[in-house]
């Protein structure tokens, strides 16, 4: 039970910052393109990477943080259902060209984030 109320709460504060962090970016770069979702998700991205590499050495540590920033956190941060949603409404405005650069960007872009926090903290 512990565990769970851990990650209610990561979850719980991550879906505040993605809320805070996408009306901010939205404000600052009103495009009408999903930049706010793509950039959540870089940076959940590198962070996820980041944390593990962080914790490779220390599986004890890996586990007591893993409910709270990994499943909690990072899972209510980063969004899948939203870059779904986004990438469907570009399709149907027949905006191709944006609806391909979107999920390519938040492909390669999303999984070299990953990759890259992990390279940067590995041990």
């Amino acid at each position: 039970m512990n565990q769970i109320l851990w990650i209610a709460i990561g979850g719980a504060l991550g879906a505040v910052l993605r809320y805070l962090m996408v009306m901010g970016v939205a404000n600052l770069f009103p495009f009408d393109f999903p930049l706010p979702t793509l950039l959540v998700n870089i940076i959940g991205s590198f962070a996820i990477g980041a944390l593990f590499a962080a914790c490779s050495g220390a599986s004890n540590l890996m586990e007591t943080i893993k409910p709270f920033v990994i499943i909690g956190l990072l899972g209510g941060f980063t969004t899948f259902s939203s870059y779904s949603m986004e990438s469907i409404i570009l399709f149907q405005k027949s905006e191709i060209v944006k609806a391909f650069s979107y999920i390519i960007l938040s492909n390669i872009v999303g999984i070299s984030a990953a990759w890259f926090g992990f390279k940067l903290f590995e041990a």
